[in-house]
This record gives C-alpha cells, structure tokens and sequence, in this order.
C-alpha cells in the first residue's frame, strides 16, 4: 500500500518553478545595503519610499520591504511617516561596534591563516599593493574600496559563510562611521606620508604567509583599533 503524502506536502502542491534568481525587492536591498557598507549615505541622511521608488524604477512595495530588512539589521530607522534615515554616529555605539568586530574579525583572520589557499593570499597581495598605491595618489574611493576587498577576501578564506554574514551586517551597521573618514579621507591621506594606513595590511599579508593565525588575528585587531582612534576625532 502507497505511504499517504503528507498534509503539508499536498499543500504546497501548486507552487510554481522560480525563474529568476533574485527578485526586485532582493536587487534593491542588495544596492542600499552595498551603498551603506560603502559608506554612501551621510548618517542622519534620510529618504522617502517614494523618492527611492523612483530611483529605482519599481513600486513602492519592493522598496518598503527592502527599508524593512534594512531597519531590522539596525541599519536604518523607519519614522512614522515611512521616511527611513541613516543613524547617527557616537563614540559610544562605534566602541561597541569595534569591540565586536574585533572579537568576529580578529578569529576569522586566525582561522583564514590555516585554510588560505595560495590563489587567494596571492589576490589578496594584490589587493594589498592597490591599497597601497590608492593611499600614494590620494584616492580616496579606491582606498576605501580595496580595504573592503582585502578584509573579506581574508574572512572568505574561512569558508564559513555564518560569520562573514555576522561580519558583513556589522559592517553594514559601520557604514556611518566609513562616510565620515571618506569626507576627510584627502586630507588624511595628504599628511600620512610615513604610510600608516597600511601598515597593518602588509602585516596581515606576512601573517597570512606563513599560516600565523594569531599575527593575522593582531593584525587585524590592529587595523580596526587604529581606525576606531581615528574615528573618535570626528565622533560626538
């Protein structure tokens, strides 16, 4: 005798074979939650369903949802009104922001140093050396962009995708703080003649080629700590 199909499996009968991989709700968040990780938006800035919807090019359904999923990471707030607005930076909240991505990332460059392969150190080497030249012709943006590129290409090599989304979403919530170092990021790059910005990504580099977890884990430490230092000077 046939085993009776279970209830749930009867109802669910009828869904239909997805044919597109991401949805437009998907493709807006994707672009608002990359554009705070980047450091796009000013903190305190603050923007209508309606002025996104047309931006985009959608309705406001796929927008409202986007806003949504964003403000329950923390990285908007969603007023009564539906405007959505980008929250303010403190040295308070960026202490406790960068006491957890030095717990998350700090472990993560430890565990990359034992599993990287020599593809990926040999990329992140030239990540490495683009971050450099970004820093020597004052380029801002692409300072900004490799340092990004270098750091998860780091916790990629740990092929553990729970802590690079635990990783990603305390970038996300770090995108305030990013935008106010790229307002001031020329000038900060004209009077670092001595290189410090990237000292700790060379160390990082040696650590990763030796397979030293804890210099790696230092390493990375360090770079969050500086920055954070940094930081305080433009933070209330």
């Amino acid at each position: 005798m046939d085993t009776p199909i279970p209830k749930t499996h009867r109802d669910i009968s009828g869904l239909r074979r997805v044919k597109r991989r991401m949805t437009t709700q998907d493709l807006v968040y994707e672009q608002l939650r990359d554009a705070l990780i980047a450091g796009k938006f000013e903190a305190g800035q603050g923007f209508t369903i309606s002025a996104l919807a047309d931006q985009f090019g959608t309705s406001h359904m796929p927008v409202r949802e986007a806003l949504r999923r964003l403000a329950a990471e923390n990285a908007l707030s969603i007023g009564t009104s539906g405007t959505a607005m980008v929250p303010l930076t403190s040295s308070r909240d960026l202490d406790f922001l960068c006491e957890t991505r030095c717990i998350l990332e700090g472990k993560a460059a430890e565990l990359a140093a034992t599993k990287i392969d020599a593809d990926a150190l040999a990329h992140l080497e030239d990540v490495a050396r683009s971050h450099v030249e970004a820093l020597r012709d004052g380029a801002s943006d692409r300072m900004l962009a490799s340092n990004r590129e270098l750091h998860f290409g780091v916790y990629a090599a740990t092929g553990n995708p729970v802590t690079i989304n635990l990783i990603q979403n305390l970038w996300l919530r770090y995108g305030p703080y990013v935008r106010l170092l790229s307002d001031r990021m020329t000038d900060l790059l004209i009077s670092d003649s001595g290189g410090s910005y990237s000292r700790h990504h060379m160390a990082l580099i040696a650590a990763l080629r030796v397979g030293d977890g804890p210099a790696a884990a230092e390493a990375i430490v360090a770079d969050i700590t500086s920055t954070q230092s940094l930081l305080h000077q433009f933070c209330n």
